[in-house]
């Protein structure tokens, strides 16, 4: 017999040896308070299917699909029933899940003839994934060889997935099957296909839409937000990709380990500093037209770059006869006790009314008549404003640079003419995938980010830092992500082999987090995604890099 303590509800239950989680869940379900089916557990910290079986005494937290850990596995297996419904309507297809993006996941689809696909033919691949999940089929994990399942993957077609099981170095792997199809995923998978009550598939720019459900109402379609700007910083960098035939975490690998990584690290930086030059150039002919630009917002989500880039921008700028003078808006914070609170009492760092946005615009308004004004510094360890003698002027031809996360809230300028302004939204926008039917979030390259920074800047450990995300998270949907549309230009400041360089900076971090708190479930999702990369030597990352910010190093 073995004992089963259910974090829900603080009960322990005893059941045999072999017990599935599934068969377990009704001894414990009249007692739980979620609001929305069981899809997934946490074992001792781990997430797991719910066919996980126990055969020792174990900790367990049922998941529903409002945790992040339950949608990944919802849509990891949604993604799954996509791709057989795909091949089974056409044998000869390849289906592409690319990003995330306007609430849902981009899928480029190729039938196999060249041509785009009709609403006719999406209207089969829909029917077939309805009629799966109207049978109930079970999605069966296997364990194999990495050989074995290497050589199914090869007689499939798959190279992706030959090229990421060869490179990642496992002696063991586990796959799926659906209906007789295998597939490969690095996230547990639901039980059968009856748990895919809600989604939608449609056309989609040149390929395919496949949408979600709300992560809040998960009864619900997540909202459609159309995301043109996004959705053409992230193709541009996929041509980039395509034409180093890097389309693949695989292929990377195979790079790096024939010794080119170094070259892969100079383009990177090479394309990110013709960006930047691009940007600069157009301020500067913006700037000596009629009505001139004087002030330059630049913004993002946590961990994106905002401070190195207005550094780097700056240098251009100069390069091209401006003088800019810059501030951040953490410089207007309010003090520590007027900071905003969270329902828990916390403070809530990332409000807008964090902000004295007031007083910064009328700074910013002096400042573009041409006043002197003495700029404030913000002293994170007292929690106050502080003025230390840092005074500001704005000469005729130079402009106004303003960092931060609220910089492109219209609240914070509104008496500034929009005619006047620049607005620069940086994001990572991570444009490859493990292989083909594995996309990486794009929030994943920023936790890795934020992680390496606090720790060895001593601000967070690697748990706090963990702890802190979903807020992060939570505020960036609501104050900064709804203005990324907004921006004039949108920088991308993610590039391939970062995670490759992250490994070896963030694994040695992630193992200090101990295996008894609710984070460690994160952390074993991170060490095992992260387990894909070949590791590469940060050595060759220059030091005006914006990666720089975060792994040491940096020359700003």
């Amino acid at each position: 017999m073995v004992n089963i303590f259910c974090v829900n509800t603080r009960t322990s239950k005893t059941f045999t040896e072999g017990t599935t989680l599934m068969e377990m869940l009704p001894a414990f379900l009249q007692e739980t308070d979620l609001s929305y089916p069981i899809i997934a557990a946490k074992v001792n910290n781990v997430c797991q299917g719910l066919k996980y079986r126990a055969f020792n005494s174990r900790q367990v937290e049922f998941l529903d699909y409002t945790s992040y850990a339950g949608r990944s596995v919802y849509c990891s297996s949604l993604c799954f029933l996509l791709c057989k419904a795909a091949r089974d309507v056409f044998p000869d297809c390849k289906i592409t899940l690319r990003r995330p993006i306007s609430k849902g996941y981009f899928c480029e689809f190729d039938k196999g003839d060249g041509m785009p696909v009709t609403q006719e033919e999406l209207d089969k691949i829909v029917a077939r994934m309805r009629r799966l999940v109207n049978d109930d089929v079970p999605f069966r994990r296997h364990e194999v060889r990495t050989e074995e399942a290497i050589e199914l993957f090869r007689s499939m077609g798959y190279e992706d997935k030959v090229k990421l099981l060869t490179t990642a170095g496992d002696v063991y792997v586990n796959y799926y099957t659906l209906d007789g199809t295998a597939d490969y995923y690095y996230e547990a998978l639901l039980p059968s296909t009856g748990y895919l009550k809600v989604w939608e598939l449609s056309l989609y720019r040149e390929g395919l839409l496949l949408r979600v459900p709300d992560r809040h109402a998960p009864e619900k379609l997540a909202p459609f937000t159309e995301q043109p700007k996004t959705f053409e910083v992230f193709s541009e960098n996929l041509r980039w990709n395509r034409i180093m035939r890097l389309d693949n975490v695989g292929d990377v690998n195979l790079a790096c380990q024939r010794g080119e990584a170094a070259d892969l690290i100079k383009i990177a930086e090479a394309l990110q500093e013709k960006k930047i030059v691009q940007i600069a150039e157009e301020i500067d002919r913006r700037v000596r037209q009629d009505d001139p630009v004087r002030l330059v917002l630049i913004t993002g989500p946590s961990s994106s770059g905002k401070s190195t880039f207005c550094k780097r921008l700056s240098i251009q700028l100069k390069a091209c006869g401006i003088n800019p003078i810059s501030f951040s808006t953490d410089d207007y914070f309010v003090n520590r006790l007027d900071t905003p609170r969270l329902p828990d009492g916390s403070f809530d760092f990332d409000n807008f009314d964090t902000v004295d946005h007031d007083y910064l615009q009328k700074d910013v308004l002096k400042l573009l008549s041409g006043e002197t004004v003495d700029v404030p510094e913000y002293n994170f360890v007292t929690g106050l404003r502080e003025y230390n003698g840092r005074r500001l002027k704005l000469e005729p031809g130079s402009v106004l640079i303003i960092e931060g996360i609220h910089a492109l809230n219209p609240q914070l300028t509104d008496m500034v003419p929009d005619s006047s302004k620049y607005k620069i939204f940086i994001n990572t926008i991570t444009s490859i995938s493990l292989d083909d039917h594995n996309c990486i979030p794009t929030s994943d390259n920023r936790l890795l980010r934020r992680i390496v920074r606090d720790f060895n800047k001593g601000a967070f450990t690697a748990r706090e830092s963990i702890m802190h995300w979903p807020n992060v998270r939570r505020s960036e949907v609501k104050w900064i992500y709804p203005y990324q549309e907004n921006a004039d230009v949108l920088f991308n400041s993610a590039y391939l082999v970062e995670f490759a360089v992250l490994r070896a900076h963030a694994e040695r971090i992630l193992m200090t987090v101990p295996k008894n708190c609710p984070e460690y479930c994160e952390v074993h999702r991170l060490k095992k995604f992260l387990s894909y990369f070949t590791p590469v030597s940060d050595k060759d990352v220059p030091a005006t890099s914006l990666l720089r910010s975060f792994i040491g190093g940096s020359s700003f």
